[in-house]
């Protein structure tokens, strides 16, 4: 099935079901009224989601146990988790890690290849598919970065990957903003990124596994992710290719030495593939590209204006997500 969250509600959005074809949906209510609610009650709240998911495409009832069907738009969409108790993110594909080491001089550790590497993202607040991306300055290097997420429900401590992957119950799409500018310095200081990691973006739908069939195979998601800029095509890397760690890895990497709350928001990091004819899913992996083929990066990084869209299509060319699609703009300054 696939879920989304009106703005309105509130800070958490109201919860709804919507149609495969994200054609049509449906307020949720008398089930749950926010995905956060419907996750942290999953085992119950789940089965009586799936029936209303059944009944959008059963019937052409105008409702639905007494809610009115609508037409679904991005428009008025928040994130399906407008946010979360936890955001974690990792770096699970390594042909990203070996090349931005590679351009500067530098070894992969060993340990790299064996244990993930994850931060602590933010999870205060995610911007709705359709929202502006607000950076204060261009001087920041404003980057974006094509990911998959899976959302969890309540995990136990010290859960093997085995275990973890029955703990993965909705998977969506994250464009996670990076301060490329601002990175250098945070990560100098050895205490990880603050400044240079400001809210991300999340698809319009999140999907129970069950969704995406055969695509979805050892806890991986195995279909292309499209990056556009300014409607130019920038990449369309494989997922399920070249991730060093799965998901049921990453979400028990976050797991070892502490539980995660049900709606907790694991990231995949910025998809790659070993064959760059499929281009890249961030600014900076193209840059250095550039810099090992002739020595300098000659792509910009984002300036205010442009257009970033992200989307993955399903074997019969359709959305499975439907699209995040933003205009990076200047955040106003502080009152």
């Amino acid at each position: 099935m696939k879920l989304a969250s009106l703005k309105a509600g509130g800070r958490d959005g109201t919860l709804i079901v919507v149609s495969r074809d994200l054609a049509k949906a449906v307020r949720v209510g008398d089930i749950a009224h926010t995905l956060q609610a419907a996750i942290e009650d999953w085992s119950r709240a789940a089965p009586r989601l799936h029936r209303v998911y059944e009944l959008l495409h059963a019937s052409r009832a105008e409702t639905i146990n007494g809610e009115e069907v609508f037409a679904f738009g991005p428009a008025v969409l928040a994130a399906p988790l407008p946010r979360a108790y936890e955001f974690v993110d990792g770096s699970a594909y390594l042909p990203h890690v070996e090349r931005v080491r590679r351009a500067r001089g530098a070894e992969v550790p060993a340990s790299f290849y064996t244990d993930p590497l994850m931060y602590q993202a933010v999870s205060a607040g995610f911007y709705g598919p359709r929202d502006p991306v607000l950076v204060s300055s261009e001087d920041y290097g404003i980057d974006l970065e094509a990911e998959i997420v899976v959302v969890t429900d309540d995990v136990p401590m010290a859960v093997t990957p085995a275990q973890a992957v029955a703990h993965i119950q909705l998977i969506g799409l994250v464009n996670d903003v990076s301060l490329r500018n601002l990175i250098p310095n945070e990560l100098a200081k050895g205490f990880g990124f603050l400044q240079s990691k400001p809210r991300s973006a999340l698809a319009p739908v999140f999907v129970t596994p069950d969704e995406l069939g055969a695509a979805w195979k050892d806890a991986k998601v195995h279909l292309a992710l499209t990056t556009q800029i300014n409607g130019a095509w920038f990449g369309a890397p494989e997922a399920g290719e070249d991730m060093q760690f799965s998901f049921a890895d990453l979400v028990a990497h976050a797991a070892k030495t502490r539980p995660l709350a049900a709606g907790t928001i694991v990231g995949s990091g910025t998809i790659a593939n070993q064959d760059e004819r499929r281009g890249a899913s961030c600014l900076a992996e193209r840059r250095v590209l550039e810099v090992i083929a002739h020595g300098n990066a000659s792509t910009p990084f984002l300036k205010f204006g442009d257009r970033v869209r992200i989307e993955m299509l399903d074997r019969s060319g359709h959305s499975v997500f439907g699209a995040i699609e933003q205009v990076v703009e200047q955040a106003p300054a502080a009152p």
